[in-house]
């Protein structure tokens, strides 16, 4: 099969991915194998290409928003059939016993396992994944529609509930990639107001068209203070800015899983009045269960860039550079 394979992490600016022939992957008795049909490239791509993340094997193929259809099953697989059409998300595999897995928290699993991370994923024409962490797909949602929903759906969802945002309450969304660009639908659908920061005229033009109500930069004031907020840059600047404001008592959530230094943060004018920063760790099967069934009862519009496998380092290259209005996909 072709793969797009990180040998070792460089700038995106110097082509980081290599395209190879590997030999197809064979499924374990609890595994099912997929032929990759489209995955969506994310900012968590960019941190691994890049090496912002600590990388627990090379080499290794990126992408975790993985959408194929079944062509070969283990012996012990039941929950899926040969030409079934899934989705491969971030969550590869948990443990299952350790405390934050009995707990429901099986986000924070010390010995989680991550797609494109610690298993090779989706910028390939083929993958392997145990049945427990592949999901049905919505057949209302096409191929390159439904890969963003498989970690900037699921995450953002799982952000959206974090910050405590009720019906009827102002919500702040700082950056405009990806995921802001599905979690402003299903924060409009629960019948919120959605204020959007970001610097691009093009992301703030598609923020208005889904439903914000406001778009305008991280140093502009909105119309009134927001209850919630949900950053979704990698900047941690942008904290201080947000807290400014967020209103008493709401709750500000950090959605990346990596961002640059938080400045020091004055107590009294920023943190004062029970207001919480709080980040958000992957997400849980449950999450992402709940969050396909509400993008398909909303239904969630994807707003989507297609491009072919061997384009990969180019769209990680404009993902970094903000040229990505809504999600990039690679469609095989």
């Amino acid at each position: 099969m072709k793969a797009m394979i990180l040998r070792s992490p460089r700038p995106a600016e110097e082509s980081p991915l290599e395209m190879t022939d590997l030999p197809l992957p064979e499924p374990g008795a609890e595994e099912i194998r997929l032929r990759v049909r489209a995955c969506g490239v994310c900012h968590t791509d960019l941190h691994t290409v890049e090496g912002d993340l600590p990388l627990p094997r090379l080499p290794v193929v990126p992408g975790h928003q993985v959408v194929g259809i079944v062509d070969t099953v283990g012996e012990k697989v039941s929950r899926f059939a040969i030409g079934q059409r899934v989705g491969v998300p971030w969550l590869y595999r948990t443990c299952g016993v350790c405390e934050f897995c009995l707990r429901g928290l099986e986000n924070l699993c010390r010995q989680a396992r991550f797609t494109g991370l610690h298993a090779d994923g989706g910028y390939a024409e083929a993958m392997v994944v145990h049945q427990d962490f592949a999901y049905p797909l919505p057949e209302s949602f096409s191929d390159e529609a439904a890969a963003p929903l498989l970690c900037a759906g699921i995450i953002g969802y799982r952000a959206l509930r974090l910050s405590g945002v009720r019906p009827g309450d102002r919500l702040g969304m700082w950056g405009f990639g990806a995921s802001a660009h599905i979690t402003l639908q299903v924060a409009r659908y629960w019948g919120c107001e959605v204020y959007v920061f970001t610097r691009g005229e093009g992301h703030r033009r598609l923020a208005r068209e889904l439903g914000a109500a406001w778009a305008g930069g991280a140093e502009d004031d909105p119309p009134a203070p927001v209850h919630g907020g949900i950053i979704f840059a990698p900047a941690g600047h942008l904290v201080p800015q947000a807290l400014r404001v967020l209103e008493r008592g709401g709750t500000l959530a950090l959605a990346g899983v990596t961002m640059t230094p938080i400045p020091e943060l004055d107590y009294d004018r920023l943190l004062y009045w029970e207001r919480v920063v709080r980040s958000v760790a992957n997400f849980t099967r449950q999450d992402a269960t709940e969050f396909l069934q509400l993008a398909a009862q909303i239904p969630v519009q994807t707003t989507v860039q297609t491009f072919p496998l061997d384009a990969a380092n180019e769209v990680l290259l404009a993902l970094k550079r903000g040229q990505i209005n809504g999600a990039g996909v690679l469609v095989l």
